[in-house]
């Protein structure tokens, strides 16, 4: 259902508003500013379109020319802000925040050590030993529910992820940060000059339309393609952590959206036009055709458009080897597995 053209982050996959919707509404109200909106070029009548109808108006939408990871989109947004020792909380748009007073609850203890120039991110306690998520180790405290990093741990293998969640001192790597833009640039100058200096010219050069930004495409792809736990995080040493519990997922697979989805008596999540008999534990979803289903467990379906899955629950991340298969087949209509990983940051 996630393809370039509507991706994750545009899809109402969690309730009734979409992914970005949901996210633009956790951080409106007295205590936030208008947002500042990162995106792929493409999407930007349909990201106006969607804040607009939850009541939303982007102070800037900063529209990528090309692809790149964090750290760089981040740095547009930063340079963007019409404060500059405003606190950015950069958030990911496709993630699931159930409890979201304790994510605000967060933010409030984090902004006394953001407002001191420190770099924090959010722990998510973790529930399970996912190998999927990266973790942070939680060292000292520094005041009141914030930490300092001791370090980043990437992905892990089965018997190191028992072994941190088993520790209690470990917490898994959200990908949420609040930090003041000046902080944030002034450690990308230090540790990533030359990535600081294409985004800054990429602005120089590009052009503006209102709150529409348009950076130079030549400038910004000579900006290093890295995530801002690579860039900063891990080389900074004024790094926080706040610990948090929310109802966190990333939505990251079929297995995940059945996992934090309403379910009927029998276990499944239905969504559309879906018939269900003797049927125990299933996702089944479609967003046109009717779903019928008779006498089977433990199934996630969708259908959308000409396109029809069926797997076992517990084997939905192997879609991404399923949409090289198609490729590779030479099919129109398959689909680029990057449209899975997010085409749309916010």
């Amino acid at each position: 259902m996630s393809t370039p053209e509507r991706p994750k982050q545009m899809l109402a996959l969690t309730a009734e508003q979409t992914m970005l919707q949901l996210t633009a509404a956790r951080a409106s109200g007295e205590r936030f500013d208008a947002p500042i909106v990162v995106a792929n070029a493409r999407h930007a009548d349909m990201i106006e379109e969607q804040l607009a109808a939850v009541g939303c108006r982007p102070q800037a939408l900063i529209l990528e020319p090309i692809g790149r990871n964090t750290a760089p989109a981040i740095a547009l947004a930063a340079l963007c802000a019409v404060e500059p020792d405003a606190p950015l909380l950069v958030m990911p748009s496709d993630h699931v925040i159930e409890d979201v007073d304790a994510f605000r609850a967060a933010v409030q203890a984090a902004l006394p050590m953001v407002e001191q120039g420190w770099l924090v991110t959010f722990g998510i306690t973790p529930d399970a030993p996912e190998t999927g998520y990266g973790y942070i180790k939680v060292g000292e405290p520094i005041e009141t529910g914030v930490y300092r990093v001791d370090r980043f741990v990437e992905k892990p293998p089965r018997a190191a992820a028992e072994a941190m969640l088993a520790s209690g001192d470990h917490a898994w790597n959200g990908g949420i940060f609040l930090f003041r833009a000046d902080a944030f640039l002034d450690a990308l100058a230090q540790h990533e000059p030359a990535m600081l200096d294409a985004v800054r010219r990429s602005i120089a050069d590009g052009e503006r339309a209102g709150t529409h930004i348009r950076p130079s495409a030549v400038a910004f792809s000579e900006a290093p393609n890295e995530s801002i736990d690579y860039a900063v995080m891990e080389k900074s040493d004024r790094v926080a952590v706040v610990p948090v519990s929310m109802g966190w997922n990333d939505v990251g697979s079929w297995d995940a959206l059945h996992a934090i989805s309403a379910c009927d008596p029998a276990g499944n999540a239905i969504r559309g036009e879906v018939i269900a008999l003797d049927t125990n534990n299933c996702l089944a979803r479609s967003d046109g055709v009717r779903i019928a289903m008779v006498g089977v467990s433990d199934l996630i379906v969708v259908a959308s458009g000409n396109d029809v899955l069926v797997l076992p629950r517990g084997r939905s991340q192997e879609v991404k080897m399923l949409l090289e298969a198609m490729k590779s087949s030479g099919g129109s209509d398959a689909r680029s597995p990057e449209a899975e990983l997010g085409a749309l940051k916010g």
